[in-house]
């Protein structure tokens, strides 16, 4: 058995809620007479491990005669827990209990049962209809055109055939417009996963000509609940993509209107919930309607109860709302308050492990560092940068990555790392000349920190840190596309800081008590 699917069993195994294992050996049980089963064991001693060791296996279970064929037995095992978590979760998948009434429907079919049959189909053609499986509609509209070939067109009236073929012909439109729609969002999200959001006029023009097709050619009778989600789904990223929050949050808005749907299944996916507030939440926070943000934050946390059973989904609701919660604390300088929530992060990624991407961990230890750099504890603040720099699975072109470097930089700045300053200050030149996308913040702020280093005096520094607040404050204030680099770290109020001498974080809190009252 080869490594990949070695590891492909721990994995799984890895993703299992307990309730999911106690399934597992229950029906592994009843196929086990008077001994102990080997699949168990096997399960049992995985489940144990923190990571995949064939050693260990191979130590454990010596001498035991299905070690001869230890590879089939691992084989068996993964299909044997495909099997239990199939059989799990098919009561709570409406695909699976459609896709069991085929399978019903082909057998009957298959004994000239040609009405038990059909009256089957019908009903898995009603549950279809009402949760807007389009595919599977599509599937039965096929079985149901068998039954009629094979049984010599009894009983059906051309009425019935007209009204037949047209409701495939509807499925069909349905699915070409979703597919669409999906061509579109994954071509985009591809553009942000490599460059992030527009940082120029040209970038986001490129953004408009992506999705120009869903702006002007889009049927909302011809499409589904799940199609209508996705279709605000990809306009929301979009508009936030070229940094036109308030109709990003628009079609988030919509997103969260069709969640209230009872009828819909796209009500009890609480992966979709969990993206669609925690972007509601940000922008909300970010364009100053923070009691709105506040009520979506309280939503989010009361997914909780969805996630108990579903480990990613767990994983993926402590990101957000750990994010969120630093976020929010450092937009409003409660420094303290950040880096105590950093603490318990802090503990719950280590249990996680490597079970958390590479990228969620990547800004959670970004947003770590910032409240670390809040309190003055730069050491700590510079593991955390470290960290993320060391990072061999993270994507060297994701925007993190160079903001990561300019607060490498900030940190050697306030430890007077003098000598070690300038080899990263080349180091960050050269990643950014690498990566060939450099725009004026990243200059400013480079070219700021090589005439730093020339200083001679106090009042050249002093001179300095006056250029870069300016430079930072122009950039910013000018092009909102620049202004971009500050939801990474607000660079400019740490400027403002040192030029007036004041800490950074009554720079920031009275930065952000500004915007309150400018908002209310």
């Amino acid at each position: 058995m080869s490594s990949k699917v070695n590891e492909a069993l721990f994995d799984l195994i890895s993703s299992m809620s307990k309730s999911e294992k106690r399934y597992f050996k229950l029906m592994s049980s009843r196929h086990t007479i008077g001994e102990e089963n080997n699949y168990v064991r096997i399960f049992d001693h995985l489940d144990k491990q923190t990571g995949y060791d064939e050693e260990l296996l191979f130590e454990k279970f010596k001498g035991e005669a299905f070690l001869n064929r230890f590879s089939i037995t691992k084989k068996r095992l993964y299909d044997h827990v495909l099997s239990a978590l199939d059989s799990f979760h098919s009561s709570n998948s409406i695909e699976a209990q459609i896709h069991k009434m085929l399978h019903s429907a082909d057998i009957l079919f298959e004994r000239s049962l040609y009405d038990q049959s059909r009256r089957i189909l019908r009903s898995a053609e009603k549950l279809a209809l009402k949760y807007e499986k389009s595919a599977l509609m599509i599937e039965i509209s096929a079985k149901q055109k068998r039954i009629l070939e094979t049984s010599g067109y009894v009983n059906i009236s051309g009425t019935d055939l007209v009204e037949l073929s047209d409701n495939e012909d509807f499925f069909i439109d349905q699915m070409r417009e979703y597919n669409r729609i999906w061509s579109v969002k994954s071509q985009l999200f591809t553009q942000l996963a490599k460059k992030g959001v527009a940082r120029s006029v040209e970038e986001s023009k490129n953004y408009t000509e992506l999705c120009s097709t869903l702006l002007d050619n889009y049927n909302p009778k011809n499409i589904t609940t799940e199609g209508k989600y996705l279709y605000n789904h990809t306009l929301s990223a979009y508009y936030y993509a070229i940094a036109d929050l308030k109709k990003s949050l628009e079609y988030l808005k919509l997103n969260l209107g069709l969640f209230n749907e009872t009828s819909k299944e796209l009500t009890i996916e609480p992966n979709k919930q969990i993206s669609v507030l925690t972007n509601a939440i940000y922008i909300s926070d970010k364009i100053g309607e923070y009691r709105t943000a506040i009520v979506y934050l309280n939503q989010l946390k009361s997914l909780a109860h969805n996630t108990e059973s579903n480990e990613d989904l767990e994983i993926k609701l402590f990101s957000s709302v750990s994010s969120i919660e630093l976020s929010m604390n450092l937009r409003k300088g409660a420094f303290n308050k950040a880096s105590k929530i950093a603490i318990d992060i802090e503990q719950k990624l280590l249990g996680f492990g490597g079970k958390i991407t590479s990228t969620r961990r990547a800004f959670l230890e970004f947003k770590i560092a910032g409240a670390y750099i809040g309190v003055g504890e730069f050491n700590t603040a510079l593991k955390w940068v470290n960290k993320i720099l060391n990072d061999s699975e993270l994507d060297k072109t994701e925007d993190i990555i160079g903001f990561t470097q300019l607060l490498d930089l900030l940190i050697h700045i306030e430890l007077n790392h003098n000598k070690l300053l300038p080899y990263s200050l080349k180091s960050t030149q050269r990643f950014f000349k690498t990566r060939n996308r450099m725009y004026s913040f990243e200059k400013v702020f480079l070219q700021f920190i090589g005439r730093l280093l020339k200083c001679k005096d106090h009042f050249e520094m002093e001179k300095e840190w006056e250029d870069l607040y300016n430079d930072l404050v122009a950039i910013t204030n000018d092009d909102v596309f620049e202004s971009v680099a500050l939801d990474y770290f607000d660079f400019q109020s740490w400027a403002e800081s040192k030029l007036k001498g004041k800490s950074f974080d009554t720079v920031v809190r009275e930065k952000y008590n500004r915007t309150i009252r400018a908002a209310s």
